[in-house]
């Protein structure tokens, strides 16, 4: 996998690309299959906010449910994760990110106006999330549907995302704040955080 020179110039100078098909149509919908699946079998919990000690949950900020996912060959969701761990090393060497590790985490925002308030998912001079790739699995999505991702560039207006099946977004974690508008249908999201090689 390699970035294209319009992505790796729109990371560096925005902040952020998005890729409008990331796996193809037939890995797109098995991986959507297997992820609503894990939705459906009822192994989801109740997102949180923070970490440690104030690690709380709270709808009024967040209102999805989560699952981690680990990698599984053989799998759709598997060669999913796969995709990611290619992903982190384009990133690596075409915009010289220097990522190590990443988590995978499927979200499932169950409509009824379930959202995530604006935030950044790493802040400035810690040794944390570089960069965050979220997937989306949502055949059939609707404007009526709501849950657009906005993202907040800086020195720009902010940018909507349709959370369409096999949309990629990829942005820096520190650089660009971030939220999920109300969504009004089921809509699921993969997400990747790469961490520095530095990082535990």
């Amino acid at each position: 996998m390699e970035l294209t020179d319009e992505e790796v110039e729109a990371l560096g100078t925005r902040g952020y690309f998005i890729r409008p098909a990331f796996l193809g149509e037939a890995r797109a919908r098995a991986a959507r299959d297997e992820a609503l699946s894990r939705v459906e079998s009822g192994g989801m919990r109740p997102a949180g906010i923070r970490r440690g000690a104030e690690h709380t949950r709270d709808t009024a900020v967040r209102g999805d449910l989560i699952d981690w996912v680990l990698p599984q060959p053989g799998t759709p969701l598997g060669a999913l994760w796969e995709s990611f761990r290619e992903l982190g090393e384009a990133l690596s060497s075409g915009a010289y990110l220097g990522l190590g590790r990443f988590d995978l985490q499927l979200a499932c925002y169950p409509g009824g106006g379930a959202h995530y308030a604006r935030h950044r998912d790493a802040f400035p001079g810690q040794s944390n999330r570089r960069a965050t790739a979220i997937w989306y699995a949502n055949a059939g999505w609707a404007p009526e549907h709501g849950g657009v991702l906005r993202l907040y560039p800086e020195d720009s207006a902010p940018v909507d995302v349709e959370p369409s099946l096999d949309r990629l977004v990829v942005f820096l974690s520190e650089r660009i704040e971030h939220e999920v508008l109300p969504a009004f249908a089921p809509r699921l999201a993969l997400t990747a955080w790469y961490y520095g090689r530095d990082a535990g």
